[in-house]
């Protein structure tokens, strides 16, 4: 078991850490740790290209073999590029981003940081309007030519972190909700109904007080129908032009999943109908 990852971590060392999904894995790691297992094949990273095969050839004692052609390929380094005037602000493509390139806020325009994109596409597939372009950026230059070591270290120290927070959110939110259940028969009031709560001088509480939202609300509902009409015009010239949309067809399956985990968050964000619909854009109804 100490051979195998210990063999792991020099495998993981020679790859890009896109962290694209491309091998049929959910990262650079446990694609890593199947190629030690001898459960995946060592020429399934086409953001390595043939120099990484080659890389990893050396290290396992095998030929050099080509790129396996159903796991895409080789190219040069695309980055992902944002059209900010018809972004909706979903923040679906930050939630892909496997590395936090993607600074946004929800219902605001969202901006990718090009000096930490990896280039891995993961991104395009959620995106509910079609907003996110990957032209190349490195010319001629593809696999590990269109990317350094250097370059690949770090994406590896932002994915880890990334992953740690998620961790970390997630358990938190479990026990939040194990608090919230541990409590629930102990009291009808939430801390936000109880906190509207206003007492009297002689002590004696009135009716909770509700915060007055609805313009608010009215307002958040105009920004996204306004943000949605751009979006479906932009897909209307496009059209026209002959020109279909950016979002994939074929993906790997790990990749579908990420797409259905979206396009559930879509659901519950009532953006669902407006990414599937070219003729209309109805008013969500729940935009939080």
């Amino acid at each position: 078991m100490t051979d195998i990852k210990i063999l792991a971590d020099r495998i993981e060392d020679l790859l890009p850490q896109t962290q694209c999904t491309k091998c049929g894995y959910p990262a650079c790691r446990p694609y890593a740790e199947a190629v030690a297992n001898g459960d995946a094949n060592y020429n399934q990273c086409p953001p390595g290209g043939a120099e990484g095969i080659a890389r990893l050839a050396v290290l396992l004692g095998r030929p050099v073999i080509p790129l396996n052609s159903a796991n895409g390929v080789e190219r040069a380094r695309p980055l992902a590029v944002i059209d900010e005037q018809v972004c909706i602000g979903c923040t679906l493509c930050m939630q892909a981003c496997p590395v936090d390139a993607i600074v946004g806020a929800p219902k605001q325009m969202h901006t990718v940081i090009a000096e930490l994109c990896t280039g891995c596409d993961l991104c395009v597939p959620p995106c509910p309007v079609d907003c996110i372009a990957m032209p190349s950026v490195t010319g001629e230059a593809t696999g590990w030519n269109a990317w350094t070591q250097s370059q690949a270290d770090a994406a590896r120290a932002r994915h880890n972190r990334r992953e740690a927070r998620l961790t970390r959110e997630r358990e938190a939110a479990e026990a939040r909700a194990a608090a919230r259940r541990a409590g629930g028969a102990g009291t009808a009031l939430t801390p936000d109904v109880t906190q509207a709560t206003q007492t009297t001088q002689a002590g004696t509480a009135t009716a909770p007080v509700a915060p007055n939202v609805d313009d608010a609300e009215a307002k958040k509902r105009a920004i996204i129908q306004a943000a949605l009409e751009r979006a479906r015009k932009k897909k209307e010239e496009l059209a026209a032009k002959g020109q279909g949309p950016l979002n994939t067809e074929h993906v790997s399956a790990d990749v579908q999943a990420q797409i259905d985990a979206a396009e559930a968050r879509r659901r519950r964000l009532g953006l669902a109908d407006a990414a599937d619909d070219d003729t209309d854009a109805d008013t969500p109804s729940n935009p939080r």
